[in-house]
């Protein structure tokens, strides 16, 4: 919670009861408990964003703009706002390329190009 100052880097949201740290390597797939605890293992996320990043049916670019999966319903798409890309290091960087490569391999079987929203 401390290292995203409380609120959810994509919402701004600040209500604890509506944030999820989400893993982006999830804790069943970590070879170690500090692999598991690791800032830069993790995202403060909505609780929307963090079920969509969960299920893969969103990842994140190198810019840290969404993707989102065609399996994503429009009305989803709509529902998920956002006001401003999320803030990765390098650490963040080298994760991320693992959890889009599996949504992309989950997602994109027919070898489309990303889709990104913007607000």
């Amino acid at each position: 919670m401390d290292y995203w100052q409380g609120r959810c880097p994509l919402t701004g949201i600040t209500d604890q009861a509506l944030l999820r740290a989400s893993h982006i390597i999830p804790w069943s797939e970590c070879e170690s408990d500090a692999e598991r605890l690791d800032v830069h293992n993790g995202l403060l996320l909505s609780a929307l964003w963090d079920a969509a990043f969960d299920r893969a049916l969103v990842t994140f670019d190198e810019a840290g703009r969404p993707e989102f999966s065609p399996a994503l319903g429009e009305a989803a798409r709509v529902e998920l706002r956002w006001r401003s890309t999320i803030p990765l290091t390098d650490a963040h960087q080298h994760r991320l390329a693992l959890h889009r490569a599996k949504a992309r391999s989950s997602f994109y079987l027919d070898k489309e190009s990303p889709k990104s929203l913007e607000t």
